[in-house]
């Protein structure tokens, strides 16, 4: 009997450890539900370039007078209104502030967007007037084009540009933000059409801005307090 013991023993032990096993098989046990990570559980937020400049000005920031013009590059009037504004900047100078904001009307001028591509990404290099200036006094060669991105990178680099920077920032995201701004703020303002120029943030009429002497009659009397 002494010698079967250590046996009888070990059967024991054995038997416990499978029946413990056993046991544990058969209950049930529950997964806690997969928690949701930071990751889903946070929105994904669309990071907007930094750079949200304002319009682009000529004059003394805080002028008596305030113009700001709403125009779309491929606009025929916008064109013919061009060297009105020039004229305009030249003879009053600080006197008031004259901008420009962007209103591309791609549903009727095909490279109405890609145009002020152009001259933001030429702003971006210091050269927006300039750009600016070439784009309106070339509509006819470029507007009239089979496609206007050569004619547009040719002025680049007329104007000294980085050119490779330049077709980098015209397809960029600051530029394509600038131009979403202006345009944006001109829906906001009741803009439909352009060029729309507003003077201390009332439209002037539109056979006024077309006519230099009109024009220069509405500023002057803004500028002697009566309007």
């Amino acid at each position: 009997m002494k010698r079967l013991l250590p046996i009888i023993i070990i059967a024991i032990v054995l038997l416990i450890t499978v029946g413990g096993g056993w046991l544990l098989m058969r209950v049930p046990t529950s997964t806690p539900p997969p928690q949701p990570s930071l990751a889903s559980a946070t929105p994904t937020l669309r990071a907007a370039p930094p750079d949200t400049q304002p319009a682009h000005y000529k004059g003394r920031i805080d002028a008596p007078v305030q113009l700001e013009e709403f125009g779309d590059y491929q606009c025929p009037p916008c064109g013919n209104f061009h060297p009105i504004a020039k004229r305009v900047i030249a003879a009053y100078g600080d006197r008031i502030r004259f901008s420009f904001r962007n209103f591309p009307l791609p549903a009727i001028h095909k490279f109405a967007s890609v145009a002020a591509r152009a001259a933001e990404a030429a702003g971006q290099q210091g050269k927006f007037w300039e750009m600016h200036d070439l784009i309106y006094e070339r509509q006819q060669e470029w507007s009239k084009a089979e496609d206007a991105r050569p004619f547009l990178i040719k002025y680049a680099q007329e104007l000294g540009l980085d050119v490779n920077r330049f077709q980098q920032d015209l397809d960029g995201a600051v530029t394509g933000m600038r131009v979403a701004q202006d345009a944006d703020l001109g829906s906001l303002r009741g803009v439909h059409g352009t060029p729309t120029l507003f003077l201390n943030g009332r439209e002037v009429p539109f056979e006024q801005m077309m006519d230099y002497d009109k024009l220069r009659a509405v500023i002057d009397a803004a500028l002697a307090g009566k309007a």
